[in-house]
């Protein structure tokens, strides 16, 4: 997906705001813009970091309701309940950056070949284990696609070498990622 720099920084702004809103209830409603991207059905991601360090990571895999209201609802569960960590203080509130993963529908993989470190997220489901990756995770994490399939089976709470004895069911997928760091340079 193609995004223009002020639909990103409307987008950032929005899940920004959002959170705001929950320390301070005078905050007013952010701005409706009239971006036709905010109407589609995308699923996405809210990646919340505090000085580099991971703060919170929750999004929907498919958007079941506009953009714009998909990107709110991920911006509160990433900041306020995302069960690896407390919620979000107001006093954390101004060192946090905000990263937004815009993604497309996910497609089955069919061999382990076609997945691209960087470009596919994955999304491992077997039996009741589920899992997902985003697809700058690997760039992060200096991961190849071995470790990359390794982490997706721990996520899951597979062991690591799982991917290596089955092919796994796997769904890959692309996203748009943009980030306040990328927009303030």
């Amino acid at each position: 997906m193609q995004l223009r720099p002020e639909e990103k920084d409307y987008m950032l702004g929005l899940v920004r705001n959002t959170i705001l809103q929950k320390f301070n209830s005078e905050t007013e409603d952010y701005p409706e813009a009239k971006f036709d991207v905010l109407h589609q059905k995308n699923g996405a991601f809210v990646t919340i970091t505090n000085n580099g360090k991971l703060r919170g990571c929750i999004g929907y895999i498919i958007g079941y309701n506009p953009l714009n209201e998909t990107l709110k609802e991920a911006a509160i569960q990433a900041a306020f309940h995302d069960p690896r960590f407390n919620p979000l203080t107001e006093k954390e509130f101004t060192d946090i950056k905000i990263e937004v993963s815009i993604l497309s529908e996910p497609f089955p993989m069919n061999s382990y070949d076609e997945i691209e470190v960087g470009t596919h997220g994955l999304i491992l489901t077997e039996n009741d284990h589920r899992g997902l990756l985003l697809p700058q995770v690997p760039v992060e994490h200096n991961m190849d696609k071995e470790d990359y399939l390794a982490a997706i089976c721990q996520k899951s709470g597979l062991p690591a070498d799982y991917w290596q004895s089955k092919t796994l069911n796997l769904e890959l997928f692309t996203a748009t990622v943009f980030s306040e760091d990328e927009t303030e340079k």
